[in-house]
């Protein structure tokens, strides 16, 4: 039987890719280190081991609403390096939290007032000055609570994002997203505010958010209706406007911009409104029933070179162009096959299911999870893609992973398996791609997969 509290519900990589931290819904944040490359052992390179392990968030209990506050880890995010320490924020559903990680492998001694023990000598004994000295120890990671940014939130918090600022970041729940700096605690800017005065009126709530990679005045962020809205804090304050602006006008900074459209990014014209959204219309022969629900974006992500933006919903990922609000410019079918199952789905309540997506560093392959424990690439290049999967008895060191296929229906090969086997039970959510590497972490229930493409381990 698995422990609720061991199911890992965060995977988030540093920005080297060093480090690799997990959260789980009892609170605890576990940090894997990378192996350096050993000449002896050229299998370990890339192997991650645990690094350190740390109690985040504790329960508590809101006495003013009678309500529990789950101790769970929603997300992790890394801060940019500054030092040699490490620095990540995480938060459960209310309260955020900055910790610093630090390495310590010496230690002061010879100290003239105090004993081996700490304790504070007798002066009347001191009858020399020394100097003290410092002395290898064995390595020691210190974790420690540098903020604790509380009380910004009335509902469930879903998502946070670091500036490219490095100094800001924001936190969304179900109705605001808040500005926070990084070294104030008891004040954040409401930036985003979509409740309306009578909650009865309310048509949609926020899933994710994430600024921009390079622009600190862009950020995105999704709804349950399956659009996505790009604000520009350096039009409004707030960006909430309830009606859709006029089209954005994109400025490139080179003229040539077919030939450097894959690498420029559009500066957004503050004119024009606080926000644009990117909405796909609704086909009408495809209305049905569950249409909202599976429409609903559970994550949306830039892209490393911030052209495009990444949503998945329940049954599709999409790629969208910033420069084009009326459409995707790809959408690739996760799980296609389940588009027979809603109404089964509905009843366990697995279209609820919130599955994240993920770019690799070059932005070429796009990664995502499935039910019974596979995940799906998708090769933006040659438009092939791939179902793998993460269990034990096809991850054991060093072996290959074979891909595999869910039958419909009609002939089945030998390692097919039929969508009526598929275990709901089974299912990964959280992933991460090692930003510069082909080294992917999945997190199905309660076990971490760490995978690496050995052939194309490095990005091209």
């Amino acid at each position: 039987m698995i422990d609720q509290a061991d199911i890992i519900s965060t995977v988030e990589f540093n920005h080297t890719g060093e480090l690799l931290a997990t959260g789980d819904k009892g609170g605890r944040v576990v940090i894997f280190q990378r192996e350096p490359e050993s000449k002896n052992e050229p299998y370990n390179q890339g192997e991650y081991n645990v690094y350190s392990t740390f109690q985040s968030h504790e329960p508590e209990f809101d006495y003013l609403k009678s309500l529990e506050i789950e101790e769970k880890i929603n997300k992790i995010k890394w801060l940019p390096q500054q030092n040699a320490a490490h620095s990540l924020l995480s938060t459960n559903d209310k309260t955020i939290k900055l910790w610093k990680i630090t390495e310590r492998d010496k230690r002061p001694e010879g100290y003239n007032l105090k004993d081996e023990e700490g304790k504070l000598k007798d002066l009347s004994t001191v009858t020399s000055l020394q100097v003290p000295v410092l002395k290898p120890m064995d390595l020691m990671v210190e974790v420690t609570p540098r903020r604790i940014f509380a009380n910004g939130h009335t509902y469930h918090v879903n998502s946070i994002s670091v500036n490219s600022d490095c100094e800001t970041y924001m936190s969304a729940d179900d109705l605001r997203i808040n500005l926070w700096h990084l070294a104030i605690t008891d004040r954040s800017f409401n930036i985003v505010d979509i409740k309306p005065a009578n909650m009865e009126d309310l048509t949609e709530v926020i899933t994710a958010s994430e600024f921009h990679p390079h622009h600190c005045n862009l950020f995105v962020y999704s709804s349950s209706k399956g659009s996505l809205r790009l604000c520009d804090m350096r039009a409004s304050a707030l960006c909430d406007k309830h009606s859709k602006p006029p089209a954005i006008k994109v400025i490139f900074k080179s003229e040539q911009c077919h030939v450097k459209a894959e690498h420029t990014t559009p500066f957004v014209s503050s004119s024009v409104g606080s926000w644009t959204v990117y909405e796909e219309p609704e086909d009408p022969s495809n209305r049905s029933f569950f249409s909202e629900i599976i429409s609903s974006v559970s994550d949306v992500k830039f892209s490393h070179s911030g052209r495009y933006m990444l949503t998945r919903d329940y049954l599709t990922v999409k790629v969208w162009d910033l420069n084009m609000e009326t459409k995707p410019v790809e959408t690739y079918q996760v799980h296609d096959y389940l588009r027979s199952k809603l109404c089964s789905l509905y009843e366990n309540d697995c279209i609820f299911d919130k599955f994240e997506c993920a770019w690799n560093g070059s932005d070429s392959v796009i990664m995502t999870g499935a039910y019974n424990n596979f995940f799906r690439m998708f090769d933006r290049n040659t438009k092939r893609d791939v179902t793998l999967e993460a269990s034990r008895e096809s991850s054991k060191p060093r072996a290959i992973l074979k891909p595999r296929r869910v039958c419909v229906g009609g002939k089945r090969r030998k390692d097919d398996i039929s969508v009526d086997s598929l275990d709901f039970t089974k299912k990964i959510l959280h992933t991460a791609w090692h930003p510069t590497e082909n080294i992917i972490a999945i997190a199905a229930t309660n076990n971490l997969y760490i995978f690496q493409d050995k052939v194309n381990s490095e990005m091209h």
